[in-house]
């Protein structure tokens, strides 16, 4: 059931960026491993998806809404499961699996199309 909004998806994203980023420092696995820079990349690419996305939050509306929210599904899958792929899974494991697990369920709960363009008068 996708009830979010875009809007407040874009809001989301942005926030989450903010959060990926910061959160090695945030949560004390700044160490200059996988565990720290798994998070801060995954953090500028949904940045960087964020603002090339066809929604309201956007600067540039390129990728579509549902390419979008691909990205975020993968991403997140991709963050949760990090600390067994790459190793540091005996240091650090829980905030990598909640954030990965939050972006999963946010691109699963967000509409797929802006309200905007839903309730925007058909051009002939």
């Amino acid at each position: 059931m996708r009830f979010l909004s875009t809007r407040a998806h874009g809001v989301i994203d942005y926030l989450t960026v903010i959060l990926f980023i910061a959160a090695p420092w945030l949560f004390g696995f700044a160490d200059g491993t996988a565990a720290q820079w798994v998070p801060v990349a995954i953090g500028v690419v949904i940045l960087l998806s964020s603002v090339l996305t066809d929604y309201e939050l956007s600067l540039t509306r390129m990728i579509p809404m549902p390419v979008h929210l691909g990205l975020d599904l993968l991403a997140g899958l991709l963050l949760a499961a990090s600390p067994w792929l790459f190793g540091f899974s005996d240091r650090v494991w829980m905030p990598h699996l909640l954030l990965g697990a939050f972006e999963v369920i946010v691109s699963l709960v967000t509409r797929t199309v802006p309200d905007t363009d839903a309730q925007a008068p058909s051009r002939i």
